[in-house]
């Protein structure tokens, strides 16, 4: 089974691109989808003990947890501790699953798989990438984003000219979904050939 691990910076068109994956029938985990379920449920107590207050109704409350850890380097920390063993143990049962199915072909939707060195879990990187101009466009349409946060964002991802030098394919999202689509497409054509 090929590993594909998906990533790229803010306002690139990942989670598009991730869904046009699906469309071609490739199964996808999603990373971020897993930690917005992991604040629903297994999380929830960890968290809790770990930021008291930052829990509401049985699910982590964002904004409050997002008070004790945004520029904060030892919180954020901690939390990525309590998470990142969980998200990685929901990806293994994913794999695992469809190594059992005889899945040929998994993508692995990883926001920061540079940044928290996910490269080693995955055969092929795939980085989807807009001009810069694109990028801060589709950013700042955002609700309740502003100039300043998506600065600071920025400022904690690798840029996007490195991501794309490691990447084995990129996928170029300037040109909307139907080239995005052309473009998967024949990624998907080339490793079937190899």
């Amino acid at each position: 089974m090929l590993k594909l691990g998906l990533t790229g910076s803010i306002g690139m068109g990942k989670s598009t691109t991730a869904n046009l994956f699906r469309d071609e029938g490739v199964p996808v985990y999603d990373a971020d989808a897993t930690v917005h379920e992991l604040y629903r449920g297994e999380a929830v107590t960890l968290i809790e003990e770990a930021f008291p207050g930052t829990t509401l109704n049985g699910e982590v409350d964002r904004e409050k947890l997002s008070q004790y850890v945004v520029g904060k380097p030892k919180q954020m920390k901690k939390l990525e501790q309590i998470v990142h063993p969980l998200v990685h143990a929901k990806e293994r049962a994913f794999i695992e699953e469809h190594r059992k199915l005889g899945t040929p072909v998994v993508l692995l939707d990883i926001p920061l798989l540079f940044e928290v060195g996910g490269f080693d879990r995955v055969d092929k990187i795939i980085v989807v990438s807009a001009s810069a101009e694109e990028q801060r466009r589709r950013v700042l349409a955002r609700p309740g984003m502003t100039v300043e946060k998506f600065e600071a964002i920025l400022g904690k991802q690798i840029p996007d000219e490195d991501k794309r030098k490691r990447a084995d394919f990129i996928i170029d999202t300037n040109h909307g979904v139907d080239s995005a689509r052309e473009q998967i497409r024949e990624i998907l054509a080339s490793l079937k050939k190899s």
